[in-house]
């Protein structure tokens, strides 16, 4: 039996644009056969129940099984995320850190931009007093030993892959 989409040849597909896309979900690992036994559903005679995968629950509730080669392809554990998903997610308010740093408690923040009247040194040295200046968003670091500093990232922060959420 085809589907409805078989038809579709490859210049069809040359014509569609590229996207990238990224969401948090909840997954647990499944077989197809266990996530129709859940469902409720016959399985498809066309269809391996001992196919490995995952049943996976989007943000908006929306409940699917997506086989395991899709599954890992296109999703990785907040535990173990590149630079790319910290930045994402600093950008969204959580805390980041990665296991390869030494100090115990150590993280980084993004800081929103906002404005300052300036008061006190070394601005007072730059500008007069009162005069409102604007500071642009920027990374800090909380350090093991509980102070804030700015912070800039290294070429190997850049290229780990063990990076985490910080509750």
């Amino acid at each position: 039996m085809t589907t409805a989409f078989e038809h579709l040849s490859t210049a069809f597909w040359a014509t569609a644009e590229l996207f990238i896309g990224t969401k948090e979900i909840q997954a647990i690992s499944m077989t197809r056969g266990e996530y129709n036994m859940i469902r409720g559903w016959d399985l498809p005679e066309d269809e391996d129940g001992a196919d490995g995968g995952y049943i996976v629950r989007y943000q908006n509730g929306y409940v699917s099984w997506t086989p395991e080669f899709d599954f890992d392809f296109s999703y990785g554990s907040v535990d173990h995320m590149n630079f790319g998903d910290a930045i994402h997610y600093l950008k969204e308010g959580k805390k980041v850190a990665r296991d390869g740093w030494n100090g115990k408690g150590m993280f980084i923040f993004l800081v929103g931009g906002s404005t300052f009247s300036v008061n006190r040194k070394p601005l007072l040295g730059i500008y007069p007093e009162g005069t409102e200046i604007k500071y642009q968003s920027h990374v800090d670091m909380k350090t093991a030993d509980d102070t804030v500093v700015p912070w800039i990232f290294s070429q190997s922060d850049m290229l780990a892959n063990d990076w985490s959420i910080v509750a």
